[in-house]
């Protein structure tokens, strides 16, 4: 899928290539427009998730495909004139018990080191990004991101978070642990889900519940499909319509998800054929955070990791009001031979200010 605006620029491109579970996501954008709108978008499907083995390895064929994603992102950002660009992968490689090989023979392959962020890093870039789209004004706030291989949760008054968690209850991860067929869900798979869910996220609900806040924001393709099922205005109307989701909505979605088989799943409103397998287990992370949580609705944020990173640019920064720094250096200009890397971040759970320059792991 591709979009494109390119148009007539004043700043600098700058870009950001987003290696995750289901597909590379590049986002373009004018380093002198803070809405961070885009010039151009593309993704390229990978479904990563549905390759990796029983132990979390990824095959050769997972790796050839995120190197020719890589390469077709970077061919596609040097046509378009970026100038810079922050390639990174998220849970899927993270986790990887092979990361490392992986990450070199795409390195080898395309010129690009793709550079890993702890969860809890990304938890810290999101909430930046969702505070910044739902502006200071939405007071004390707390942040759900469930992805395809990690639920990430974080909590704060001000910009960057208070809190933060990086837990493995991905909707993509949990799917493959436990559910090893494409029909409906039973009672006792659901009520396994269920509580394996509580589990392992018992502490981080009961802080948050603890919190009281005044807004709470969800971010990723999982709650945004999950809310289009359950009524909210689809993707086509624009990214400024509010879109929200309650507990009440989403036990129905849930229960109506559980019942069909993986291919019915993909004939509901809002659900895509590629996330169809995980959408019912996606249904039970989010009910179940919502209801241990204490969270009677969810707005429904645009913004997420990647635009979080790129407020983390010296420009875009000067661009917007006072966008604080966690640590991330500089994105480094783009070329064929010399990957535009940024070194990842040190892990946080509870954090008040930002790691100094000594403290980033290279």
């Amino acid at each position: 899928m591709m979009n494109t605006n390119v148009g007539t620029h004043v700043g600098m491109l700058i870009g950001v290539l987003d290696v995750g579970s289901y597909t590379a996501h590049l986002l373009v954008v004018n380093t002198r427009d803070a809405a961070l709108s885009a010039v151009h978008r593309s993704k390229i499907p990978l479904r990563l998730i549905e390759r990796i083995g029983p132990d979390g390895h990824l095959d050769q064929g997972c790796t050839d495909k995120v190197a020719q994603a890589v390469a077709a992102s970077l061919s596609e950002a040097k046509r378009l004139g970026v100038r810079e660009m922050f390639a990174y992968a998220t849970a899927v490689i993270r986790d990887a018990p092979n990361r490392d090989e992986v990450i070199a023979q795409v390195q080898a392959r395309t010129g690009v080191r793709l550079a890993v962020l702890p969860g809890e890093t990304e938890a810290t870039l999101t909430f930046l990004a969702a505070r910044r789209w739902a502006g200071r004004e939405s007071g004390s706030m707390a942040l759900l991101n469930l992805g395809g291989g990690c639920l990430e949760v974080a909590f704060g008054h001000g910009d960057l978070p208070d809190f933060t968690a990086c837990l493995p209850l991905g909707a993509g991860r949990l799917t493959r642990e436990h559910i090893a067929h494409c029909g409906p869900l039973s009672s006792q798979q659901v009520t396994a889900l269920r509580r394996h869910v509580s589990e392992g996220l018992r502490e981080t609900a009961e802080y948050v519940k603890a919190q009281a806040p005044q807004t709470v924001l969800a971010t990723s393709r999982t709650f945004q499909q999950l809310a289009r099922l359950c009524g909210a205005a689809p993707q086509r109307e624009g990214p400024h319509v509010p879109r929200r989701l309650n507990p009440g909505d989403l036990k129905k979605a849930q229960q109506r998800l559980v019942s069909l088989p993986v291919a019915q799943r993909a004939k509901l409103p809002g659900i895509s054929k590629a996330r169809a397998r995980q959408a019912a287990v996606g249904a039970i992370v989010a009910h179940t955070t919502m209801k241990l949580a204490g969270i009677n609705e969810v707005r429904i944020c645009p913004w997420a990791l990647r635009e979080g990173v790129l407020l983390q640019h010296p420009a875009i920064a000067a661009t917007a009001r006072a966008v604080p720094s966690i640590g991330l250096l500089a994105l480094q200009p783009w070329a064929p031979t010399s990957p535009a890397l940024g070194p990842a971040c040190p892990s946080m759970r509870r954090r008040r200010s930002a790691p100094s320059p000594g403290d980033i792991a290279a």
